[in-house]
């Protein structure tokens, strides 16, 4: 699966995947997904029990724009 397929796909979430190509940035392009959730717990929970070694984990929404502050739980 393309990233910006997933991108439309899995809109406002997180997700854990398996990277299979990259471009010259090391940027994936070209990935398995392995979890989806709005909910970021879940991703590291999945990230955890994955036995995938090269993977990646992002969210597909959108990132606030300057001025704006966000917050995360940790």
């Amino acid at each position: 699966m393309r990233i910006e397929e997933l991108k439309k796909q899995y809109k406002d979430e997180w997700v854990l995947l398996e990277v299979i190509k990259v471009d010259e940035l090391g940027q994936p392009i070209e990935v398995n997904l392995i979890s989806h959730s709005k909910n970021r717990d879940d991703i590291y929970e999945a990230l955890k029990k994955t036995k995938v070694k090269d993977v990646a984990t992002f969210y597909t929404g959108e990132i606030p724009k300057k001025g704006y502050a966000v917050a995360f739980k940790w």
